[in-house]
C-alpha cells in the first residue's frame, strides 16, 4: 500500500461514532505502530512482544507492521452481518479506495454503501436495471467501472455520479479489471470472448478469442502487460494486451474455472480456483502449478489474496465455507504425509506440487454459496457476499479470545444450541432488531433520486398552450402557440391591453390602471389578439357577459380556473367554489391525502433527538 492510501486510512480511522453498537476502529493500532517506529534515544528497550492475554489488547498491531507473520492476521471472528431491508444475492463486494466505505452490489442492480468501522447502512441506489456481475476501482482511485447481466458497462465517480454507459457485450459481463496505467479495462463475457477498451474513450480495441466456452473471469497483472483468463473449458490462457496473441495455456484444472487473480505485492504467483473443489498456485517464472491448495468438500467459487501478506490466501465454497491458507506451511492433517515443495526438489519442473491444507477453517461462514471476497486495503478486515444475500465482516481475533472458535460459524448452528452458546429464538430477535435498524438507517439516508416534475413557466391559464408551443391541457385556441420558440433574446413584456371587442357588451371595465404586466415569456409566439376578437365577433366564441354587483366574468366552457396564486396583482377571483385542480404527479418521500393534495416528507430530525422521546415515552431503555 502507497502512503497515499495509508495516510486516507489512517485519517478516517481516527474518526470516532456516535453510534452505539459494534465498531472498529483501526487508528489505535496504526498510531502504536507509528510510535514503535519512532527511533529508540540510546537504545531505550521496545515494549514487548504481543502475547495471547487480553492484557496485550493494547499492543495490538496493524498488519502493514507484522509482515511476515501472516498467522496473526488471519480473520477467524465474525464481526458483522449486514443486510438491506430489501434482501437480495450479493454478487460482488469491494471496499472503496480509502478503506472508509464497502461497496455491494446485488442481483437487483442495486448499489449499497456500509459504514468500513460501525458497518450500518449508508446508502443505497439503483446502478443498473439488472444483476451486477463485476465492479472494480481503478488504481487511481478516481473511477469505479462496473458491470452487469445484460453486458452493459458503467462509468462512475466517486461520488457515484454515472458519466458513460457502454454497450460492451450482448451477454452478461462475468468479469472485469483495469490496466495498470488505468488507460484499458478488459473485459470477460459469457459470449467466450475478451475485450480490450481504451478507458478515455470508450473504444473497442481488440477482441481476444480462443476460449471454446463462456469466459469467467479475467484479471490484468498488477505492473505489467499481462492478462490471465479462466472458461468453462476448464482453460487458463494468458494473454498479451497488445497484440491480442494467446502465450499460453495452463492445464490442471479439471472444471468450470471461477477466479483467477493475480498476487499483488510481487506479482509472481497466480492463484485460479474452480468448481473441482481445489485450487492452484502457479508460478509465472516457471509456467506451472507449484502448489495445490486441498480441504474443500464442494466446489471453491471465489478467492482473494491479502493485501500485505503475499503468503495468505483466502477462498470461499458453495457451501459457505470459508477457509484461509498460509503458502508456505502445508498444515497436513494426521495421516497425511507432508509432500516436497518443486521449489526444493532436485528437478523443479517436473516435481508434483506440494499440497496445502487450510490454516484455518470457518464451515458455516454462510449458508449458501459464497460469491465474493474483498480485503480492507489495511489488510485487517476481510468482507463476504453471499448467496444468502448477507454481507459479512471479519477479523483476526484479541488476544485471549477464545469464543470465536467455538461459535456457530465454526461448529454449526444445531452444535451451537445443543451447548447453549446459541439460541434461535434469541438470534431470530437480534436479526430482527438489526433488520430494523437497517431499515432506520436506510429511511434517514434514503435520497429522493426521482426528477421533479416539469412545470410549466406560464401560470395563467391551463389550456393555453406554452411558449414553446406546447400545451398543458385542452385544445389550443387559434392564435395562441404553435409557434417555435425564438433563439434570439426575449423581447421585454409590456402591459397587454385587451382588444375591445374581447369583452361583450355591459361588461364590467377592467380595474383602474390597465391590466398589470404580465409574467416573462407571456404572451406566447404566435399570439394575435385581433384573431380572437374577429371570432368573438362573429360569434364562433361567446362573448362574456355582463355579471351583476361587478362580479368578474365566467371562464369559456372547456376553460379550468387557475389557482388564486397564478393570477396578477390586483385581479379579481372567479365566482363561485373553485374547481378541484389535477393534482401532481405524487413524488417519493411524500404522502397524498384524498383532497389530493400531496404531502412531502420534512427534514429528518436527529436520530439523537428522536431517541431521547422514544425514551421518555418509556421505549429503548436498553441501549443497542
Amino acid at each position: 500500500m502507497d502512503r497515499r492510501k495509508l495516510r486516507d486510512a489512517f485519517i478516517y480511522g481516527s474518526l470516532t461514532f456516535g453510534r452505539a453498537g459494534a465498531a472498529t476502529d483501526f487508528g489505535s493500532t496504526i498510531l502504536q505502530w507509528q510510535r514503535n517506529r519512532v527511533p529508540r534515544y540510546k537504545g531505550s528497550p521496545i515494549g514487548e512482544a504481543e502475547r495471547p492475554s487480553v492484557s496485550y489488547m493494547v499492543d495490538m498491531l496493524p498488519p502493514l507492521a507484522r509482515v511476515t507473520n501472516a498467522a496473526e492476521t488471519i480473520p477467524a471472528k465474525h464481526l458483522h452481518a449486514s443486510l438491506n431491508k430489501i434482501k437480495h444475492p450479493i454478487n460482488v463486494v469491494r471496499w472503496t479506495p480509502e478503506g472508509r466505505r464497502l461497496l455491494t452490489g446485488s442481483t437487483s442492480g442495486e448499489f449499497t454503501l456500509w459504514n468500513g468501522m460501525g458497518f450500518n447502512f449508508e446508502t443505497i441506489m439503483q446502478a443498473h436495471e439488472s444483476a451486477i456481475r463485476a465492479v472494480q476501482y481503478s488504481h487511481g482511485d478516481d473511477w469505479l467501472v462496473s458491470a452487469d447481466q445484460e453486458g452493459l458497462v458503467k462509468y462512475w465517480q466517486p461520488n457515484f455520479n454515472n458519466v458513460k454507459v457502454l454497450q460492451a457485450h450482448t451477454e452478461p459481463i462475468r468479469d472485469l479489471a483495469f490496466a495498470p496505467t488505468d488507460s484499458k479495462f478488459v473485459t470477460a463475457s459469457d459470449d467466450a470472448t475478451l475485450k480490450i477498451f481504451d478507458f478515455a474513450g470508450g473504444i473497442e480495441e481488440s477482441i481476444l478469442t480462443g476460449h471454446g466456452w463462456e469466459a469467467k473471469t479475467v484479471d490484468w497483472h498488477p505492473t505489467k502487460g499481462l492478462l490471465v483468463s479462466g472458461s468453462k473449458d476448464h482453460q487458463i490462457k494468458l494473454w498479451d494486451p497488445r497484440t491480442g496473441r494467446c502465450l499460453t495455456t495452463l492445464h490442471g484444472h479439471k472444471n468450470t474455472i471461477s477466479k483467477t487473480s493475480f498476487e499483488r505485492t510481487q506479482g509472481q504467483l497466480l492463484a485460479t480456483c474452480a468448481r473441482d473443489q481445489t485450487a492452484r498456485v502457479f508460478d509465472l517464472r516457471t509456467m506451472r502449478d507449484v502448489l495445490l491448495l486441498r480441504g474443500h468438500e464442494k466446489d471453491i467459487t471465489t478467492l482473494a489474496w491479502h493485501p500485505v501478506h503475499r503468503n495468505l490466501l483466502s477462498t470461499g465454497g458453495v457451501d459457505g465455507s470459508l477457509f484461509h491458507y498460509l503458502l508456505d506451511e502445508q498444515n497436513a492433517p494426521p495421516g497425511v504425509e507432508p509432500t516436497l515443495s518443486p521449489y526444493d526438489s532436485s528437478d523443479p519442473f517436473n516435481a508434483p506440487a506440494q499440497t496445502i491444507y487450510p490454516a484455518h477453517k470457518v464451515p458455516h461462514a454462510h449458508d449458501f454459496a459464497i460469491w465474493t471476497l474483498d480485503w480492507h486495503p489495511l489488510g485487517h478486515i476481510l468482507a463476504s457476499g453471499s448467496n444468502d444475500r448477507i454481507t459479512r465482516f471479519w477479523t483476526r481475533p484479541r488476544p485471549g479470545t477464545n469464543s470465536c472458535f467455538n461459535d456457530r460459524f465454526h461448529i454449526g448452528q444445531a452444535a451451537a444450541e445443543a451447548q447453549g452458546i446459541f439460541d434461535r429464538r434469541d438470534a431470530r430477535r437480534q436479526q430482527r432488531e438489526e433488520e430494523e435498524q437497517e431499515a432506520e438507517d436506510e429511511a434517514d439516508g434514503l435520497v429522493d433520486q426521482t426528477m421533479p416534475a416539469k412545470v410549466s413557466t406560464l401560470p395563467i391559464l391551463p389550456g393555453l398552450g406554452g411558449g414553446d408551443g406546447s400545451s398543458m391541457g385542452g385544445a389550443q385556441l387559434p392564435g395562441l402557440g404553435g409557434a417555435p420558440a425564438s433563439t434570439g433574446p426575449a423581447p421585454p413584456v409590456m402591459p397587454i391591453p385587451l382588444p375591445g371587442g374581447l369583452a361583450g357588451p355591459g361588461a364590467p371595465p377592467f380595474p383602474p390602471g390597465g391590466f398589470p404586466a404580465l409574467p416573462p415569456g407571456f404572451p406566447p409566439p404566435g399570439f394575435d389578439p385581433s384573431k380572437i376578437a374577429e371570432m368573438i365577433r362573429n360569434g364562433q366564441v361567446p362573448a362574456l357577459p355582463p355579471m351583476p354587483n361587478g362580479a368578474p366574468p365566467p371562464l369559456p366552457p372547456g376553460f379550468v380556473p387557475p389557482p388564486p396564486q397564478a393570477l396578477p396583482q390586483g385581479f379579481p377571483g372567479f365566482p363561485g367554489q373553485m374547481p378541484q385542480m389535477p393534482a401532481q404527479p405524487q413524488q417519493a418521500g411524500g404522502d397524498q391525502n384524498g383532497n389530493g393534495v400531496v404531502r412531502k416528507r420534512a427534514p429528518l430530525p436527529s436520530q439523537k433527538d428522536s431517541l431521547r422521546e422514544e425514551m421518555t415515552r418509556g421505549n429503548y431503555r436498553r441501549p443497542r
